[in-house]
């Protein structure tokens, strides 16, 4: 305790500093009337809005953060939805001939979306048998429910589709609805080219695939079967 001219100072203050404070609960009061308001001259009953508009400010970005994340939460429902292994065969018309393809598809969610692999068998007529397996990487792309290829890595290490200028299948894939599709753009050396579409309905106890193949806007074939989910 102090005794001056001015009289009697208390603990906390001081004559050269009067408006100092001195302990942690009047420097929380001070926060507490910044966030309500009370300096800046509002009525006592806009200070609950007032800071309710600074508690949404800060906010904001964690409101940014959740609308951000939305696209990618509803990607991952619709790739689990088709996720599984998928096997089936169809008749095929080759030269007059029908042949008998098996055909088998898997589709496994990944880190950024989703591996894609399948594999054809055809039985020809004098008894050879040629297999074909498949296997693409698919990731987001800038667009909703559209997947790009990530076949080949870029200068920079990013995962990117192939180059169909240089002879090199152009592939990527959609979620529409319950169909899943993936379409491969070819062009050889004279600026010909060729679409093959796979569309993967959901059905039940599996997928009905549609596979269409088309020359320079002329369709070639299309085949029609039902794949079983494999349990």
């Amino acid at each position: 305790i102090r005794f001056s001219k001015a009289g009697f100072t208390p603990p906390c203050r001081s004559i050269e500093r009067p408006q100092q404070r001195c302990c942690g609960l009047f420097a929380g009061r001070r926060m507490l009337t910044k966030l309500l308001g009370k300096k800046t001259g509002k009525p006592r009953g806009s200070r609950y809005s007032y800071a309710m508009k600074n508690i949404t400010r800060l906010l904001a970005p964690l409101y940014a953060l959740l609308f951000l994340l939305l696209p990618s939460f509803g990607m991952a429902d619709d790739i689990q939805r088709f996720a599984g292994t998928y096997t089936g065969f169809a008749e095929i018309t080759v030269d007059g001939n029908v042949l008998k393809r098996d055909m088998s598809v898997t589709i496994e969610p990944t880190k950024d979306a989703f591996e894609l692999s399948w594999t054809s068998v055809t039985y020809r007529a004098d008894g050879r048998v040629k297999k074909q397996t498949y296997t693409i990487d698919f990731v987001p792309s800038a667009r909703d429910n559209i997947f790009q290829s990530a076949m080949k890595k870029n200068l920079f290490g990013k995962s990117t589709p192939l180059d169909p200028l240089q002879g090199e299948p152009f592939v990527w894939a959609r979620f529409v609805g319950d169909t899943f599709s993936v379409f491969s753009l070819f062009i050889n050396e004279i600026g010909d080219y060729e679409m093959q579409e796979f569309h993967r309905t959901l059905v039940d106890d599996g997928l009905e695939l549609v596979f269409r193949r088309v020359h320079n806007g002329v369709p070639e074939r299309e085949i029609t079967t039902k794949l079983m989910r494999e349990e």
